[in-house]
Formats: C-alpha cells, sequence, structure tokens
C-alpha cells in the first residue's frame, strides 16, 4: 500500500509539472506570441480618424486599409480635439514645434530693374552748326571714349573763322593779340589747342571737321544721320557710363513704412544666376505713382566689370526690424490659416491630439506672422500639415477653420461637388472682390510664369526649371491676408491645383516633359490671372491647335506677337490670339 501511494505522488508531480511547462507555452511569453489581429475592438482610417469599424477593411471615403485603434489613442484630452495616428500625422507630413519669443523681422520682397545711373547719363552735342558729312559711331551700344572722333561736320562758319586764324597768323608778329582772339574764337567752339595748331601745321583751312566725344561711355540713343544739319548745341547722342548704376525696386503703398533711406538690401538677377548683391538704399520716391501705387527705392550699384546692364530684371529681400527691441511671439505662414474674418492655428495638447485655437495677428514679415494675442511662449503648434489637420477636423466634425462651432461635415462626394461648382464660378468670373493687395500678392507669380513661358520658347530647359523653382517659392509666400472674403475663398479652391501643377513641373525630367506639364500649369495660370487680373498690363491667351498631340494647348503673353513655349525654335509662330482681357483693354 506503501509502494502504490509512493508512485501515484511521483506521477501527480510529474503531470504537475507538465502542466505548468505546457501553460507556459501558452499563456506566457507574450511579446513572443503573434497578435490576434482580430482581437482589437476598433478600426480605423489614417486618414479619416473620424471613421470607426469593429472589423478590419477598408474606409469608405478613401479606400485605404483600416489600421487598428491603439486603446490609448481614443482617449481625448478634450471632446473638441481633433485626434490623428501617427501614421495619419506621418502621411500627411504633420510636423510642429514650440513657440518661442523673438525679435520681428520685417522682410519684404521686393522687384526691380536696372537702370542707367541718371548722374552718369549726358547729352554728346554739337558745338558746331553745320551739316554731318559724316558718322562714326552709327548704332546705340557702342562704346566711345573721351577726344575720341565720332563724326564729321561742314560748317561755314567754321571755315571763315579758320581763314581769319590764318590771316592773324600772318601779322602774329605785330598784332599778337588779334592772333589770339582767333584762336580764342576756335575754341569757343571746343576745339582743342591741338586741334588748332593741327589746322596751323596744314596750312590750310579744313572743310569737313572732327567733333571729338566729351566724355567716356555707351551711346543709348542716337539722334542724328549722314546729312543732317545741326545747330550749335543740338544733340546727336545719349551717352551713359555704365561703370555705376541703379537698381530701383519697387515698393508698394502699405509697405513703405518700412523702408528707408540707408536700409541694407540684397538682390538676384535672373540672368546672373549664382550670385547675390548688396547695397544700402540711396533714395526713395517722394511721389507715389497714381496708377501702380508703388514708389521706387534706389540702390547704387558698381558695375566696373560690366556685368550688370541695363533693363535687367532684379529680385531684392530687405529686412527691416520692428519696434524698439522688444520681443514677440512669432509662426511660420504655414502654422496660420486664415477664413478672411479670423486666424486660427492648431495647438498640441497631447500625443496626436490638437485643439483648434483663435489668434490676432499683428504684422506679416514675410515667411512669418507677429502673433498679438492666442498663443504663449513655449506652447507647441503645428507649423505643416496645418490644413490636414484642419480636414481632419472637418471630418470629424470638430471646430475647424470653415466650421467655427463643429458639426455634421460634407462626404468626399460632396465636397468634390463643392469644388466643380467653385471651379465652375472661377470660369465663369463671377463678380468678386479683388483688393489691390491680393493683386500686389499675386503679381510675382504672374511674373515669375512669363520667365518661365520664355524659357520655353528659347528651349532653354535649365531657366525653365529654376523659373519654376522660384515659382514654387514665391506661391509659398502668398500672404493669405490680403484677400478679401469673397475672393478668399476662390483662392483657397485654386491654390491647391496651382500647387500641384508646379510640383508636375518640377518632376519633369527633360524640356518634354516639362513642357507636357506646362498644359495644366498653365490652364491654372489663366484661371489665377482672369479670376485675379493681378497685373494692370493687357494679356493675351493664344493657342497652338497642334501642341498635346494635335489636341491643342494654351498659354498666356504679355506681347500679341506669338512665340510657342510648346514647340520653340520647331515652330516659333505655330498659334494664334484667343483671347485678351487686363487693364487696357
Amino acid at each position: 500500500m506503501k509502494k502504490i501511494d509512493k508512485q501515484t505522488i511521483i506521477i501527480a508531480l510529474a503531470t504537475l509539472l507538465v502542466g505548468f511547462v505546457v501553460g507556459g507555452l501558452i499563456f506566457g511569453g507574450g511579446s513572443s506570441a503573434p497578435k490576434d489581429e482580430t482581437a482589437h475592438s476598433e478600426w480605423t482610417c489614417s486618414m479619416h480618424p473620424q471613421i470607426r469599424q469593429a472589423e478590419p477593411g477598408q474606409c469608405p471615403i478613401c479606400g485605404m486599409d483600416l489600421i487598428p485603434l491603439d486603446a490609448d489613442q481614443d482617449l481625448n484630452t478634450d471632446p473638441l480635439s481633433i485626434q490623428m495616428s501617427p501614421t495619419a500625422m506621418q502621411l500627411a507630413s504633420v510636423q510642429t514645434a514650440k513657440v518661442v519669443l523673438q525679435q520681428p523681422m520685417k522682410q519684404l520682397r521686393l522687384t526691380g530693374k536696372v537702370q542707367p545711373n541718371e548722374q552718369y547719363v549726358s547729352s554728346q552735342v554739337s558745338h558746331i552748326t553745320g551739316r554731318i558729312e559724316k558718322l562714326k559711331v552709327n548704332f546705340t551700344g557702342e562704346y566711345i571714349k573721351r577726344e575720341q572722333v565720332i563724326a564729321y561736320i561742314y560748317s561755314p562758319e567754321l571755315l571763315t573763322a579758320q581763314k581769319e586764324l590764318f590771316e592773324a597768323q600772318k601779322i602774329k608778329a605785330t598784332q599778337p593779340a588779334l592772333f589770339q582772339a582767333a584762336r580764342e574764337k576756335l575754341k569757343n567752339w571746343k576745339l582743342t589747342d591741338r586741334q588748332i595748331d593741327g589746322i596751323l601745321a596744314s596750312g590750310k583751312p579744313a572743310d569737313n571737321f572732327p567733333i571729338l566725344a566729351d566724355q567716356n561711355g555707351v551711346v543709348i540713343a542716337k539722334k542724328i544721320n549722314v546729312g543732317d544739319h545741326v545747330s550749335q548745341g543740338q544733340a546727336l547722342y545719349e551717352i551713359a557710363d555704365l561703370s555705376q548704376l541703379w537698381v530701383l525696386f519697387d515698393v508698394y503703398e502699405r509697405d513703405m513704412a518700412w523702408v528707408k533711406t540707408g536700409d541694407q538690401l540684397s538682390f538676384t538677377i535672373p540672368s546672373l544666376p549664382g550670385e547675390t548683391f548688396t547695397g544700402a538704399v540711396s533714395f526713395i520716391d517722394p511721389v507715389i505713382d497714381s496708377k501702380s501705387r508703388v514708389a521706387k527705392a534706389r540702390v547704387i550699384v558698381n558695375n566696373n566689370t560690366g556685368r550688370l546692364k541695363p533693363e535687367m530684371f532684379a529680385t531684392g529681400i530687405l529686412e527691416s526690424p520692428i519696434g524698439q527691441g522688444e520681443v514677440s511671439v512669432v509662426v511660420p505662414k504655414s502654422a496660420v490659416m486664415w477664413t478672411g474674418q479670423r486666424s486660427v492655428v492648431y495647438v498640441k495638447i497631447g500625443q496626436g491630439n490638437f485643439m483648434m485655437r483663435e489668434v490676432v495677428l499683428g504684422p506679416s514679415l514675410g515667411d512669418s506672422y507677429v502673433v498679438s494675442s492666442g498663443l504663449s511662449e513655449g506652447e507647441e503648434i503645428v507649423v505643416y500639415g496645418t490644413f490636414s489637420v484642419d480636414a481632419a477636423a472637418q471630418l470629424a466634425g470638430k471646430p475647424s477653420m470653415m466650421n467655427k462651432a463643429g458639426g455634421t461635415t460634407m462626404t468626399g462626394h460632396q465636397h468634390e461637388n463643392m469644388n466643380m461648382s467653385q471651379e465652375e464660378t472661377a470660369d465663369s468670373r463671377q463678380e468678386i472682390t479683388v483688393g489691390a493687395d491680393a493683386k500686389a500678392a499675386l503679381r510675382p507669380l504672374l511674373a515669375d510664369y512669363m520667365q518661365i513661358k520664355n524659357a520655353l520658347t528659347r528651349d532653354n530647359y535649365s531657366q525653365a526649371q529654376k523659373a519654376a523653382e522660384q515659382m514654387k517659392k514665391d506661391l509659398s509666400e502668398v500672404d493669405m491676408t490680403a484677400f478679401e472674403e469673397s475672393s478668399h475663398q476662390l483662392w483657397m479652391q485654386i491654390q491647391p491645383k496651382l500647387s500641384a501643377s508646379i510640383n508636375a513641373l518640377s518632376k519633369s525630367m527633360d524640356i518634354q516633359s516639362f513642357r507636357q506639364a506646362f498644359i495644366g500649369f498653365s490652364e491654372n495660370m489663366i484661371k489665377v490671372s482672369m479670376t485675379f487680373n493681378p497685373t494692370d498690363t493687357k494679356l493675351y491667351i493664344q493657342k497652338c491647335p497642334m501642341a498635346n498631340r494635335n489636341q491643342g494647348a494654351r498659354w498666356m503673353s504679355i506681347e500679341e506677337e506669338i512665340n510657342n513655349p510648346y514647340f520653340g525654335s520647331e515652330m516659333p509662330k505655330c498659334g494664334e490670339v484667343t483671347h485678351r482681357f487686363g487693364h487696357s483693354h
């Protein structure tokens, strides 16, 4: 009996040990055991977090595969906040940054043009009355040197004065004053002692007398031809010394408070890529142009190398401090959304949780804003991907830019119809209020477009790429506060498509793919120009029926003459003007 009991105990202990081992393999080691994905109680869309389903599947809005909703992800710190999963934030490129205090610096982007220095421009006149017999300088752009012969003139008066000189020379010994008076008479006609001595040495009067240049410079205007009769003091040429030039920048009325004499300004020239020039503002026009509403700010630059040429375009950056050294809250423009009546940002209140907050904006600083109230130092806000966060808030029925109180939102299908309606409104050119500030904000885009178009007409792919990159930068710097409420909504619809078409240009691998992307890009720019009319210049819409694989394609130009950007030098004149619009039409 004792022996049986002992065996029973051993068997029981062994069974118990095996049970512990098997149980540990089944129920223990949770980190190594595969998770059962169906065990998640809820599933959501990474791009549309308002979608919640009890089982895996696809998002009914965008068709993406649903992802499991983590238990801690569903804990909103505030019922009005918007929650985004880490995957959604990554796909939407959402980035945040802490608010800091800094000295506000107003940054102005100015456009200008190189011009001759008016102090270095003069008229080359004839000091003698007579007839032009020969021209030694026959075209504008020719460089002349001081005392260079520029023309020959026949002058009866000068011929008589030379004869008087010879007669006075004969009685020089007895009448030296008379001889000196004869010389002075010639010198009054700007003849040099050297020329007078040459006349005396030749022994006879000169019929065709040389006219000498008074200064060094480049001929910028030719005002005479052979055979013309000129009087004393009449201008023959306009001559400019281009060793020193002016760069005249347009300063709009709203920006004049930020530009002062002595401010340092850096600028670039599109035709001289990779170089940056600097100078100080030496003069500001005291009168604003009544049509363009701009004043000219003058920067003087040395041009000893001759690389800068009049009429070159320039883009300048000027930074001006605001206040007397006080620090303020400054946030990037990409962090702020403006509805026409209020400005909002998204503040991070927890991991993946954001709360919309209204702020009061101060001055625009170029790429950033001063925030007068609504934010404090140390708070964390969304600085990139703000529109994606706002879109998620709208779809989730939370307070958003366009819906302050929150509530039911439109479906994707309804949203698409809304876009279509507003596109049709833009195409039909519905009457909207477009202020001077909005026009000015869009004017650099039109200038960039013309640079791209002109580069394509010259088959210059690299210049077209550089102009497209500049336009991408300029588009990101468009000041949303410049738009009034009626125009703001239309710009909000057009801007994303314009941005996408510029990105398509940037992704091109050669000029052929660039020209293909230019088709849609031009259509978007035509819509912008016809809707907002940002320029005082007449614009021409032109179309080539052979472009786009014989389906036709349009472009814009400030000139009526056809220069085809789709074929360049291959077929430069293919096309016709289909529409004209602008200030003068």
